[in-house]
């Protein structure tokens, strides 16, 4: 098992002043905090080369969760194991094997080529010049940046950036890799390419590879497995499609039709979620999506039809709102 959180919690002393010149003068002299529960009790266990999407609402606790899981947060309870190793007590053989990418922070050096930060974390982590050279190669060409690692980084855009971000953090060949929004302001283009990077790179390498992202479409290319948290709770631990299934209470009827239909002859079906003849998508519920399609199929001109499972983001969507747990 390469990591295994057991009823970890982390929370903090919030102050809170009421509003007014009076209160502003009251808080220096007493103030009033509240314990907020970033992360409430949660446990989860993540073996060898699994890759596992960790999604939650903004303030769900996934962040905090990943900086208790490297070591920058001491849990407020609870017990942390990453690689047989305790996080938070930064134990140098355990930085070694671990790597942090945060969409949001960056490492690089801004007037200086990104080389000069590969360097220098070449150093850091004790990595030998073959090994620097092998892994320099591999990566620059799993990204197609061979050229762009001679570049000052403040000439670099967003997507290129980001990409230099990955090659610092997995210099030294790490076993565990956290992503915190590898993706966040990226272009449909650059997302894609970096998740097929990350998707290369956890198989080449059978590494474990924690991923939070709020786009969804990440985690469905490339997580099997989903931690969802909220409210520092955790929803559901499972199987991506298992996820679908438990939730989605219903499915959708994708028809392309022969001859124009009216639209009011589709409410016997189901809920018409759109229609641009000659398609038209109706949501039914999964028990009656059977019964639904043949229905269709013998009183209705369909040319094609398929019965799909709806969008993740709908159904993650529809877990918080519902706040169920499985």
């Amino acid at each position: 098992m390469v990591i295994q959180v057991s009823h970890l919690s982390k929370h903090y002393e919030v102050h809170k002043k009421e509003p007014g010149f009076a209160a502003s003068v009251r808080s220096l002299f007493h103030r009033k905090y509240e314990t907020v529960a970033a992360v409430d009790d949660i446990s989860f266990e993540i073996n060898k080369g699994e890759l596992v999407g960790f999604i939650g609402p903004n303030g769900a606790g996934k962040t905090t969760t990943l900086k208790c899981l490297t070591g920058l947060l001491h849990p407020t309870s609870g017990h942390v194991s990453v690689l047989g190793s305790t996080p938070f007590v930064r134990d140098h053989a355990y930085l070694r094997k671990i790597a942090l990418v945060m969409g949001q922070k960056n490492q690089l050096w801004w007037d200086l080529p990104a080389q000069e930060t590969f360097l220098l974390n070449k150093e850091i982590y004790g990595v030998g010049d073959e090994e620097y050279k092998k892994n320099m190669s591999e990566l620059t060409e799993l990204l197609d940046v061979e050229e762009m690692v001679k570049v000052p980084v403040r000439k670099l855009s967003l997507g290129e950036r980001m990409k230099m971000e990955l090659i610092a953090a997995l210099i030294h060949a790490p076993e565990v890799l956290f992503l915190d929004e590898p993706t966040i302001g990226l272009d449909v283009v650059m997302q894609k390419k970096m998740r097929d990077f990350v998707a290369s790179y956890n198989t080449l390498h059978y590494s474990t590879i924690v991923l939070t992202s709020h786009y969804m479409e990440d985690v469905r290319q490339l997580a099997k497995r989903v931690i969802i948290i909220d409210h520092g709770k955790i929803m559901y631990d499972g199987a991506l499609d298992r996820l679908v299934k438990r939730f989605a209470m219903h499915k959708l009827l994708s028809v392309v039709l022969d001859e124009y239909v009216p639209p009011e002859k589709f409410e016997k079906i189901g809920e018409l979620v759109s229609y641009s003849f000659p398609k038209a998508i109706i949501k039914v519920s999964r028990n009656a999506s059977s019964l639904a399609a043949a229905e269709l199929l013998q009183h209705f001109p369909v040319d094609d039809l398929n019965i799909e499972e709806p969008d993740i983001e709908d159904v993650i969507r529809d877990v918080f709102a519902g706040n169920r747990k499985i």
